[in-house]
């Protein structure tokens, strides 16, 4: 199947975490600058984020208790926005997610319109609240989602040729270990964190079969400027 260039872009401590009390220091100041300015050398038209993510930092939270609508729409895609110059991909297999509108708006970056990955767990008034806020969604799985099937969608539907993948840690593994990314982009604040419950770059559900270990091979390393963090480029080894 055709399918999207894969770009992973994380920040992380010096420990591996991904969230946390470190980024709120000043040396990660630069750092977290350049990750943000660095979104612009990969020319990416969408970015996906898990349920987690989206759920901390871009939707409305949790959906609650939905009425029941009288229209039900079929289980199948529905493209909103086929032409849209920026797409936030919203992975929510079981329809959980909150939205008031169709569009992000976030500071410094541009406008994107949201398209939820979903599977066939979601209800049928999930769906019609989506087609109430013209939300573009794909349906990739029954129960699981299908990463394969959703790059695919979002290539064909979308002409998405460029995808970055920005955590969390689960949504990061999933891509990783079905052999769905291309490039991992990792910015190193010079910070240790030490939490035990913070999320890592990578993490594997606990439902899901242990799978090899993954190496990766060096593209390049850069010491990014007035700092002690570093990018990292690699490659994942075929």
């Amino acid at each position: 199947m055709e399918r999207p260039y894969v770009v992973c872009h994380m920040l992380a401590s010096l420990d591996g975490k991904i969230d946390g009390d470190f980024m709120t220091v000043p040396e990660s100041a630069p750092v977290l600058q350049e990750f943000s300015k660095l979104r612009d050398f990969y020319a990416c038209s969408a970015t996906l984020y898990g349920t987690v993510t989206m759920q901390g930092g871009y939707s409305e939270g949790l959906v609650g208790t939905l009425p029941h609508r009288g229209t039900v729409y079929p289980k199948e895609d529905f493209v909103a926005v086929p032409d849209a110059s920026n797409y936030v991909v919203s992975v929510d297999p079981q329809g959980i997610l909150g939205w008031k509108s169709n569009w992000i708006e976030k500071k410094n970056r541009p406008k994107a319109h949201v398209i939820e990955a979903l599977t066939g767990q979601v209800s049928d008034d999930y769906v019609a609240y989506l087609r109430e806020r013209n939300i573009s969604y794909l349906f990739a799985g029954e129960e699981l989602l299908d990463c394969t099937l959703l790059l695919n969608k979002l290539k064909k539907l979308f002409g998405i040729d460029r995808l970055m993948v920005s955590g969390g840690g689960r949504m990061n593994w999933s891509l990783l270990q079905e052999g769905l990314m291309d490039e991992l982009s990792l910015l190193i604040a010079p910070v240790a964190d030490g939490s035990r419950t913070s999320v890592s770059i990578f993490e594997k559900e606990d439902f899901l079969p242990p799978k090899s270990p993954v190496s990766f091979r060096i593209k390049s390393v850069e010491q990014i400027e007035n700092s002690d963090g570093l990018w990292l480029r690699y490659e994942v080894k075929r």
